[in-house]
């Protein structure tokens, strides 16, 4: 099934490019004439608000951009891609979108047909502003990249790229954080507490942890960013990140071992041509302390977002620049260096050492523009090659598939958790992956299964995503050397989602004949547009937002009908099903009451159970009503069971955040257990405390007895 979404007409957009002659790019206004510094000035940053406002103007100047709003964020704030081009290729950049999203679906395509659109279209390339928001460079540079790229006139190399490349731009991937942090920073210029760390998370509930939901797409901020990438499809990804490995001075592809099994070869040699692409810009340009592979940064754990895309088969990569903190200049020496690195020693991947000296925001910044034009230069020179190969690494996935197993894997709709298979299949559809459903019961190498189960085929171009979230991981036994320690993995080194979510699925080890394919039919309905202001998520979906609504094909996958067995005066409902939780909350919200009836040990054959949970206090229309609205299965009885009271829960945040903390209190959000705001600390209280109780980046020492907010109260009754 080819998928090809419209969303973004640019039609809709108002995307009409008018003749260069009528627009002056000497009339584009600089970054420094809006907001009054040029990006990566000492002591300065600017705001998402002021970056979106300077990017308007652009748009207001020039034909060669267009400022598209793409969804909005967890607290609401609106996102934004800035879409840089030719005028010529805006015009036409449906034409465009729709050729790079049949390369990326090549099914039914042929060789010539691919090689014919290569030719004709032009490379589209995703490069952000990062979403790490503590690490400012990484969105203070790309309104300095955009006014450089439409007003290069007289540089053929951006020429080139205009002419040759869609670059979709993301000023940031986490509008709120950037804000945040740029409002913390600017009130403490000049104070002993210039440096310090900020009092909370700069993403409402997971902070740094951002980068690690490239697969389950929990936040909002993660969903807009995926639906964006299968509509436009683009071949490269680029991600900015500031963390470089001191005292290097940015850290580029080639990445360190290990690296994940399922990712098309074509895909690493590309990040790999690019790194030492980018690296020779910066060489040229006097940038010292490039650096590559080392220990550090692996491609094995998939949940950052550019590495989930990676097995979409774009070349996806991140680049760790150089920080310090902030805005603020550092001045480093060769003594600060650690001992190995001190004698400069030029070597084979960092053949120019940084040799120490002041360190400042702004050539953060540089070196991130000279690395994000390196790419885009890339794609333009290899345009043809990098849209045919997008081609060809699906084609060669498809073929595998249809060769050697698993040929598919089967997920029954009878699960401990009825909503588990639904929930793991939703973010598999929503990351593009094709789902089927048998339309009649069958046998599949000697098990029975239902009509209505669902399907995965593996010959599909994203085959590689489900194996690699599928299969059992074997991390590799790589030494420092011979019978050293172990190389200690860059972050997690297993996971597999079957067994996380408790999902049963059985991989199919024949290949899949002409009659099983005939009973397949593939999962779609009717999608919700994103920008549709009275839509609403399924209710039974973990996340808060109508997110997966927006695919046709994760809309299409719903959990069977709530149903309740036997008679008698109470709900039972068993606790293996998560949802179980919001209807528990939503009965005492409503003045239930709620019991526990233990469950039966285990004998024999028989697992035993750890009993289940009754409702009681609500008619029979609101109990059943509950259970539908959530998708849960229960059965009707009269034991008694031991009476629960509604527990109270004190959630503490530290002063900076606690990932840990946002976290529960992301799972408490979404299971109903909050019934009033979360106690939150303002920002002027933070700064008051920040100042009289604490040295330059410590936590506060305690609270004062008037301000008694140490502790968040989370309440889970009233």
């Amino acid at each position: 099934m080819q998928r090809v979404s419209g969303r973004i007409s640019l039609v809709a957009l108002m995307l009409v490019a008018l003749p260069c002659s009528l627009f002056a790019q000497n009339s584009v206004p600089s970054p420094e004439s809006v907001l009054g510094f040029k990006p990566g000035a000492d002591f300065n940053i600017f705001t998402y608000e002021e970056g979106i406002d300077y990017l308007r103007r652009v748009e207001e100047a020039t034909n060669r951009l267009q400022l598209v709003e793409v969804g909005r964020t967890t607290n609401g704030r609106s996102m934004y891609i800035a879409l840089i081009s030719s005028a010529g290729n805006l015009m036409n950049i449906d034409r465009y979108r729709e050729i790079s999203l049949r390369l990326a679906h090549p099914e039914g395509l042929s060789e010539g047909e691919a090689r014919d659109l290569a030719r004709e279209g032009r490379a589209i390339v995703h490069i952000d502003g990062g979403m790490r928001s503590s690490e400012v460079a990484d969105h203070q540079h790309t309104i300095q990249l955009a006014y450089d790229l439409v007003t290069g006139d007289d540089d053929p190399e951006i020429a080139a790229i205009l002419e040759n490349v869609i670059f979709i731009l993301w000023p940031t991937l986490n509008p709120e954080g950037q804000t945040m942090v740029a409002e913390w920073y600017m009130s403490n210029v000049g104070t002993p507490f210039e440096v310090s760390s900020m009092p909370e998370l700069y993403q409402e509930y997971v902070g740094h942890d951002n980068n690690r939901d490239g697969y389950m797409l929990n936040m909002i901020e993660s969903r807009v960013i995926t639906r964006v990438l299968r509509e436009w499809e683009p071949q490269i990804l680029y991600n900015h990140h500031q963390t470089a490995p001191f005292p290097t001075r940015i850290w580029i592809p080639p990445f360190a071992e290990p690296i994940s099994p399922h990712v098309h070869p074509l895909m690493w040699r590309t990040v790999n041509l690019m790194g030492m692409s980018m690296s020779q810009a910066l060489e040229e340009r006097g940038q010292e302390g490039a650096t590559h592979m080392g220990t550090g940064f692996d491609d094995w754990y998939p949940g950052f977002m550019d590495h989930a895309n990676s097995f979409h088969n774009i070349a996806s990569f991140l680049t760790e620049t150089g920080l310090y903190r902030y805005a603020t200049p550092h001045f480093y020496t060769v003594n600060d260096f650690p001992e190995e690195k001190r004698d400069l020693r030029p070597e084979s991947l960092y053949p120019s050492p940084w040799q120490g000296g002041w360190w400042r925001l702004g050539d953060a910044c540089a070196y991130m523009n000279t690395a994000s034009i390196s790419v885009l230069d890339f794609a333009a020179k290899y345009r043809t090659d990098v849209l045919y190969n997008r081609y060809q690494a699906g084609r060669d996935i498809i073929d595998h598939y249809r060769e050697n197993p698993p040929y598919a894997y089967l997920i029954g709709q009878e699960q401990r958790d009825p909503i588990a298979p639904v929930e793991l299949l939703r973010r598999l559809a929503f990351n593009g992956v094709e789902v089927d459903q048998l339309d009649r019961a069958m046998e599949i190498e000697g098990f029975s299964w239902p009509a209505g189960t669902w399907v995965i085929r593996m010959d599909q171009p994203f085959a590689n995503f489900v194996r690699q979230l599928f299969d059992i991981q074997e991390y590799p036994d790589l030494r420092q050397y011979e019978g050293g320690p172990p190389d200690q993995p860059y972050d997690v080194a297993g996971w597999t989602l079957p067994l996380q979510f408790d999902v049963r699925v059985v991989a199919v080890r024949s290949p899949l004949s002409d009659d099983f394919r005939s009973f397949l039919e593939p999962v779609s309905t009717t999608a919700t547009a994103w920008d549709d202001a009275g839509a609403v998520g399924a209710t039974f979906d973990s996340p808060p937002d109508i997110g997966f609504e927006t695919d046709p094909v994760a809309a299409g996958i719903t959990p069977r009908e709530a149903g309740v067995s036997g008679r008698g005066a109470g709900e039972f409902l068993d606790p293996a099903q998560n949802n179980v939780f919001r209807v528990l909350n939503a009965a005492w919200g409503q003045g239930a009451e709620v019991r526990f009836v233990p469950g039966a040990e285990g004998s024999g054959s028989h697992p035993g159970g750890s009993g289940m949970y009754r409702i009681n206090g609500l008619s029979e229309t609101v109990r059943r009503g509950l259970l539908s609205e959530f998708s849960v299965q229960g059965h009707s009885g009269s034991e008694a069971g031991t009476f629960l009271p509604r527990p109270r829960i004190g959630l503490y945040d530290p002063w900076g955040g606690s990932m840990d903390a946002g976290w529960t209190r992301w799972v408490l959000d979404i299971y109903g257990s909050l019934i009033s705001a979360v106690d939150r600390y303002s920002m002027e209280w933070r700064r008051v405390l920040s100042r009289s109780d604490m040295s330059v980046g410590s936590a506060p020492r305690e609270c004062a007895p008037s301000i008694p907010l140490c502790m968040r109260a989370v309440p889970w009754c009233a």
